[in-house]
């Protein structure tokens, strides 16, 4: 299935594509594309709260923009690596048989996976700003985005690589 396919099949049955990646094999250069592709879209997703900021503040945009980049690219990939191992970590504690690879997965495809509610995120947070319709939506995200990665942890427990 194409990635869009996928994202919207993973608010149905995250197990199923969590299953289908996974069954793909152990390519860290995969999970790596997945990782930076949602830490792409949220940086986007972010533009609009930026503009709402500079504009709000008469600071200047670009800075706001660079020190996004910089946190959304750089450094957040390298604390989504260390939360999925930890989460690996935990698992093995409680006795599930899993790979780290399966952990990064599942982390990795629930980010790129709400995406599209990460947008919506930004979109309410830039033209609406904060009040409850930016907490509904980000409740919703939340939701989904803990549904599509406790089923992908569930399902790559259950998946040997």
């Amino acid at each position: 299935m194409s990635v869009t396919r996928d994202m919207m099949a993973s608010y149905r049955s995250p197990r199923a594509v969590i299953g289908r990646l996974l069954a793909m094999g152990e390519r860290e250069d995969r999970a790596f594309a997945i990782l930076i592709a949602a830490c792409g879209v949220i940086f986007v997703s972010r533009w609009p709260a930026l503009a709402r900021e500079a504009h709000m503040t008469d600071a200047p945009l670009n800075p706001l923009l660079g020190a996004n980049l910089f946190a959304l690219m750089f450094v957040m990939p390298l604390l989504l690596m260390a939360l999925a191992f930890v989460s690996h970590l935990v698992l093995r504690a409680l006795g599930r048989k899993q790979s780290a690879y399966g952990a990064r997965i599942a982390l990795f495809w629930a980010m790129l996976a709400t995406g599209p509610l990460f947008l919506l995120v930004g979109l309410v947070e830039g033209f609406i700003g904060p009040g409850p319709e930016l907490s509904i939506v980000g409740a919703l995200w939340c939701a989904a985005f803990l549904w599509i990665w406790i089923s992908g942890l569930l399902e790559a427990g259950k998946v040997s690589i």
